[in-house]
């Protein structure tokens, strides 16, 4: 498994926790920065993770918006909490990062969403992503 791939299910871990905790994602951030601190053979893959945390942070405004607007029959309220932590990832990836093609943000976020959340989510994330993806 790649460092990229690694990082993608610590940012999803986060942001997971910090939306059922109701929290916000730069209190568990600090908390993983800590841990992750006594954890030297993880560092490559913390600090992308951290690098998608902030993003996510940083631009969620615009983030959900491009759920809101992509997400047929979904409020951003309404659908699980693992879905919206790999939206937001993927969202973030494929309209701020420059290094990562769409296709992969894409094929990545399916892949958490078939492995942590329900039957359906795979082909939902897809779906929401496809669109986004086509309109950038």
């Amino acid at each position: 498994m790649s460092a990229r791939t690694k990082a993608r299910k610590r940012a999803l871990d986060i942001l997971f926790q910090a939306d059922v905790r109701v929290e916000e994602p730069g209190i568990i951030l600090a908390a993983e920065a800590k841990r992750a601190a006594s954890e030297p053979s993880r560092e490559s893959s913390w600090l992308y993770a951290r690098e998608i945390v902030d993003g996510v942070i940083d631009h969620r405004d615009d983030i959900d918006e491009q759920i809101a607007t992509y997400s047929r029959g979904w409020t951003v309220a309404r659908m699980p909490a693992v879905d919206r932590a790999v939206l937001r990832i993927a969202i973030w990836e494929i309209l701020y990062n420059d290094e990562v093609p769409a296709a992969v943000a894409i094929d990545e976020a399916v892949t958490l969403a078939k492995e942590f959340s329900t039957d359906e989510s795979g082909s939902f994330v897809n779906g929401v992503l496809g669109r986004v993806a086509r309109t950038q």
